[in-house]
């Protein structure tokens, strides 16, 4: 049974088609989570949905009620069926197969007579799978981002990018295909800042009497800044009257924002993820 949040439906078309995953997109029930736990268990879902019975239902669902429950089944004018609770106390259509073969006429629903029990079944395993993509991030799948020119990205990389300015593929890019993933690459380049604050960033800071000090930040908030300087003294200050000079080391690449398109990105992916 479904143990997801329960939410009353008002009637039961059935929705448009979403593309089918296959049975092996979907976590068996023996696959552990963290902490060695059964994943399916820990969110809560019942058996995983039958993938070939789903495929059949979505035939089954798309003509009938896109119009009503939404193109993939979150909703539209008739109820969002992922949190319906009639869907998710169902299994095998035992709960879901009554109610669209009688429908509910006083509250717009026709009846669907003409279903036979296999429908019914496949049309509610098709259900049981959107419930599936939305609640089991273990579903969920990395899109393919390698998919421009090695070379350009090569070409980019020593040239107009001027990447090579600052990094190197036999110092700190040495076999940088090998530690991330071509997506997190693409991220690192693209958006650098968003992966760690400022900390150990070079800094000056000059108090209100002139006097100044230049080394590494520690920590900055609203009231306090505190450092390191160069000759690694720890120094403290209310932030009141200080001015504060940090030097902005990922310049480079917020001007390259101005520039990259989208080829420019997907080939520098394709060189970096090469580089093994």
């Amino acid at each position: 049974m479904y143990l997801l949040p329960r939410f009353h439906v008002c009637a039961l078309f059935l929705a448009a088609a979403l593309p089918l995953i296959a049975q092996d997109d979907i976590p068996p029930a023996g696959r552990g989570g963290r902490g060695g736990g059964n994943t399916r268990e820990f969110l809560g879902l019942g058996p995983a949905p039958d993938a070939a019975a789903a495929s059949r239902g979505e035939k089954l669902y798309a003509p009938n009620c896109a119009f009503c429950h939404g193109e993939k089944a979150r909703g539209a004018g008739g109820p969002n069926l992922v949190r319906s609770a009639l869907v998710l106390h169902d299994e095998k259509g035992e709960v879901i197969g009554p109610v669209v073969a009688k429908g509910f006429p006083d509250k717009g629903m026709p009846a669907f007579p003409n279903f036979a029990e296999g429908q019914l079944y496949d049309i509610a395993q098709y259900l049981h799978l959107q419930v599936e993509l939305v609640a089991n991030r273990g579903t969920y799948k990395r899109l393919n981002v390698v998919t421009g020119d090695a070379q350009a990205g090569e070409a980019s990389f020593d040239g107009a990018g001027g990447c090579n300015s600052c990094h190197s593929v036999t110092g700190d890019f040495a076999h940088i295909g090998s530690r991330y993933q071509p997506d997190q690459l693409q991220t690192r380049f693209v958006w650098p800042g968003g992966r760690g604050g400022a900390r150990g960033q070079k800094v000056t800071v000059t108090l209100p009497s002139g006097e100044s000090f230049t080394g590494a930040l520690k920590a900055q908030d609203d009231v306090n800044v505190s450092m390191y300087d160069g000759a690694g003294n720890y120094h403290s200050w209310p932030r009141e009257g200080l001015k504060i000079q940090k030097e902005d080391r990922l310049m480079g690449h917020r001007q390259l924002l101005e520039k990259y398109t989208d080829a420019d990105m997907h080939n520098l992916t394709a060189y970096l993820a090469r580089l093994k």
